[in-house]
């Protein structure tokens, strides 16, 4: 893979990355109702489900998905069921009257955080269909395969932390505003259909 074939590989993912959907959004809603800190355990879960995805697509799992539609509908109406499901829990979520602060409710433990962000993150098998549609792209034959897969994987990890980090960091400092029970009421049914609309958007698609 030369130098000038990953900076273009770079640039995709920067710009795939930044675009708003239910892994930002999930980062996004951790942050303001946990802290950007407790957060990180929510971006590992899926972090760890972009990995699971990527490797996976370049192990061949990708191809097995678009030979099998199937099988692919199968996990596509699991993630559309889970995205529903974690929609409906946001718009039912409970408010705190009065004037303190969001991450004042009791806190989730990190483990669970954890679990939650994977199951988001794995919600959605047209992740591993877009690994399988990207990676060839970057991909020189005449080079060792898993070594680029290794590049390709890692630069996707730091550029999606980045982006990440970014989308934490402006969820905490909707906190304070957030404050007033009849604001975190809106902003529980706003995620909660949005989360919603992401599992019809999905329904809905075909690769």
């Amino acid at each position: 893979m030369a130098l000038h074939t990953w900076w273009l590989y770079v640039t995709a993912v920067f710009l795939i990355s930044a675009t708003p959907g239910p892994n930002m959004l999930h980062v996004t809603v951790q942050s303001i109702h946990h802290g950007a800190r407790r957060a990180l355990a929510s971006m590992a879960g899926l972090m760890s489900a972009n990995f699971l995805c990527l490797v996976a697509s370049a192990a061949g799992l990708g191809a097995l998905l678009k030979a099998s539609p199937a099988l692919y509908d199968m996990l596509r109406y699991a993630g559309v069921a889970y995205l529903i499901w974690l929609g409906i829990k946001a718009w039912r979520a409970p408010v705190r009257e009065g004037e303190q602060e969001l991450s004042g409710k009791p806190a989730r433990s990190l483990g669970a955080l954890y679990l939650i962000g994977l199951g988001t993150g794995l919600s959605n098998p047209k992740l591993i269909i877009f690994a399988a549609a990207l990676f060839p792209q970057f991909i020189d034959v005449s080079r060792p395969f898993w070594v680029q897969v290794a590049i390709l994987t890692a630069t996707f990890a730091v550029i999606e932390g980045f982006w990440f980090g970014m989308y934490a960091v402006g969820g905490r400092g909707m906190a304070r505003w957030l404050a007033p029970a009849n604001r975190q009421r809106w902003f529980n049914r706003a995620t909660g259909g949005l989360f919603v609309a992401f599992g019809a958007a999905l329904l809905g698609s075909r690769v």
